[in-house]
Parts: C-alpha cells; structure tokens; sequence
C-alpha cells in the first residue's frame, strides 16, 4: 500500500506542483486538506476540492478554523493593539498558525505518514509550519518539493504543462492570500525597495467616494457591534470589512524583518484590522491607567512578534494572553470613525469607563479635586532625589 501525505492545500500555484509531484513522482498517496480561516466563500471551497480531485488526490477535506482563529489569535491581537512595526496586523503570520495546528491535528485523524507545505524556502512560513508540525507530531516527516528543489514559477508552471495541467502565468502574477484578519499582496514590486503595488494588484477596488460614519461599540475589549447591530465576532469584523475596504484604508506595504534574517515587503488590504485596532486603541487611551498602557504595550510587542514567529504553542504566550484579558475589564465603550477614501479618522469615544471625566478635573482648565499648595509640595517631593544629585555632584 502507498503510504499517505497530508498536503496543506489552497488551490494555487505552488501546492498544485505539489499534488502531481508527490504522487507522480514520490508515489505517495496524497490527502489534501484546505484550512479555511475566513477568507474563502463556499463557492471557492469547491472550486479548490474540484481542483484538487482534478490533480488526483485520494481525499480532499475543508477545515473550518475561522472562529477558533478569533478566539485563539485575533482576540487578543486586538487587546494587545498590535501592529508589527506599527504597520502590519499580522494578517498572514497568525493566520499560518492556526492553519500547521489544524493541519497537524488533520494528520493525526487520518493517520497519515508524510506531512507537505507548498513553502518556499525564502520565506517565513517554511519555519512557522515545520516548527509547528515538529512541536505537535514530531515522528511525521515533513515533505516540502518546492523548497527542496529550489523551484522558481516558471519552473513550476512548465512542470505542471508536462503533466497536462494548464496554469497562466498572468494569474501566478500575483500571490495573493486572503483571510479574516486581512488580504496579503506579493508580486514583483514586493520584491524591491522602491516600487509600490499597482492600483490593478489590490484585490478591492476603491469605490466608495463619499465619507461614511461608523459607531463601533466595544464590550470589553471586544467589538460586538456595529452602528448598534449586536453581532458575533467573526461576522462583526466581516461586516466592517465590507464597509471599509472599498474606501481603500487598511492598505500599505509591510517591511519587515523575516525569521530567516532576511528583510521581506509584502502589500496588504486590511480595513478591519486596521480600524479596530486603532479605535480600539483610542478607547484604551481614556479607560486605561498610565501604567496599565505601558506594560501592554511591551508585552503586546513581544507577544505579537513572537506569534508572527511561529512559537504560538510557547506557553507564556497563555500567560500574556491572561494578562491581556485581565486588562480589558474596562475597556467598553463606543468609538466614532469616519471613513474617507484612502483614509479614516477617529472622531471620539463615549464610555462609562472614561477616566477623562471632568468630576476631577479638565486638563489645562480646571482641578476640582486638589489644590494648588498640594502640587507645591507634591512638585518639590517629586523630583526630590534629582535635586539631590545635582547639589552632589553638580556645580
């Protein structure tokens, strides 16, 4: 009997060479399985089991991972307000993870021997799926041809031809990958550090002309609602997504640093992401204390990073994750926005929560709650220790 692979499988370029090359040349009986994390529809389900079948896999199987990839991952991308390198939602990196762990699990359901990626091997993704599949089933062996074979499109393209599959040129143009937490964008611009997408490369057009705006209300640090339709959290940012990204906002080019010590561009269209983080910031900003804000913001950039590494099974990733959660106590509210074409702004905030609350005081204009004398002694105490330095060593 053949013995059985498990092939992280979207339909594209790279993991259709993979289909053919496993089985054909390999002799290895392939399972592909598609891991959906909110960004395809049904209809595009199908169109990649069709395809798969057509590529002569024994089984095909969707995974539907996009509410354990809120819960898991986005939730407390959120909390945290992080953006990587104060730009990147981490659209692709967190959503790579849910996919190895689902697909690492797929591969112990059915049994299978071998585990694939269709991975580069210039990239990040090659490390955040091999270290989760050693993590989660370490006595599987991972199988990824077009790293191992050093394989550029074209090549890829040709090999595919040879084996009577047509794939156009014109479509693998492009890599595009679209989830719940936003749409990632290489092409050959990506590749350098002075050009920019064309308007043609993004996947949402910009149609909306007119300013729009919206009321996001948050319960807790999560937005639960949207100009006061109460909906779940998937649908929530789905819904905001819609209204937002044919404005055009959300998008820009990351530059990064990758695991492999390379420095990586790559385009992105997150509205949502963007929109929520931000007014879910600002929110932040009038509910939370100075030192509250602080220690977030150091552990959210180390959480955050350390995600879009791959180490999201690293146990004080639970740890950070219950701090995150402990913060948001009060942080409800709702948050203002108006969305123009290729930019958005945040008009306000209304909470219960607000420590902006003029019964103690408005900033530059009036203090109810103490007196002049008391910021006297409490400036002299203050900076105490510093005046005695300087009267030391000070001339």
């Amino acid at each position: 009997m053949k013995k059985k692979v498990v092939l992280a499988f979207s339909g594209g370029l790279d993991t259709s060479f993979c289909c053919i090359y496993l089985a054909k040349d390999r002799g290895l009986e392939v399972h592909s399985v598609v891991v959906n994390t909110g960004g395809f529809s049904e209809e595009e389900l199908l169109e990649i089991e069709k395809k798969a079948y057509s590529l002569g896999v024994a089984s095909h199987a969707a995974v539907d991972e996009t509410e354990n990839y809120y819960n898991d991952s986005i939730k407390y991308l959120v909390y945290g307000n992080v953006l990587k390198n104060a730009t990147y939602p981490l659209s692709v990196s967190a959503e790579r993870v849910c996919q190895a762990t689902a697909i690492a699990n797929y591969v112990k359901k059915i049994g299978a021997d071998y585990v694939a990626h269709g991975s580069t091997g210039a990239g990040n993704d090659q490390v955040r799926f091999d270290m989760i599949f050693n993590i989660l089933i370490p006595g599987v062996e991972i199988i990824t041809p077009i790293r191992d074979l050093k394989l550029s499109r074209e090549a890829e393209i040709e090999y595919l031809a040879k084996h009577g599959v047509e794939y156009s040129a014109e479509k693998a143009k492009y890599s595009i990958n679209k989830g719940l937490w936003g749409t990632s964008v290489g092409g050959v611009e990506t590749l350098t550090s002075n050009q920019t997408l064309p308007e043609s490369a993004w996947p949402t057009q910009v149609t909306e002309t007119e300013g729009r705006k919206v009321e996001l209300t948050f319960e807790k640090g999560e937005l639960t609602a949207i100009d006061g339709e109460k909906m779940g959290p998937v649908k929530v940012i789905q819904k905001l997504q819609a209204i937002a990204q044919p404005y055009g906002v959300g998008r820009d080019i990351h530059v990064g640093d990758t695991i492999i010590g390379i420095k990586g561009r790559v385009g992105f269209e997150a509205a949502a992401p963007v929109v929520i983080i931000k007014a879910h910031h600002t929110l932040e900003k009038h509910t939370l204390t100075k030192w509250q804000l602080s220690w977030k913001e150091n552990l959210a950039s180390f959480y955050g990073n350390w995600l879009h590494e791959g180490q999201f099974h690293d146990p004080v990733m639970r740890d950070i994750e219950a701090f995150l959660t402990s913060t948001q106590k009060t942080v409800s509210g709702k948050v203002f926005v108006e969305l123009l074409p290729y930019r958005f702004h945040i008009i306000g905030i209304e909470s219960d929560h607000d420590l902006m609350s003029n019964k103690f005081g408005s900033y530059g204009e009036m203090n109810n709650t103490w007196s002049g004398e008391d910021v006297k002694g409490f400036s002299k105490i203050f900076g105490n220790q510093v005046t005695i330095w300087h009267k030391v060593n000070g001339k």
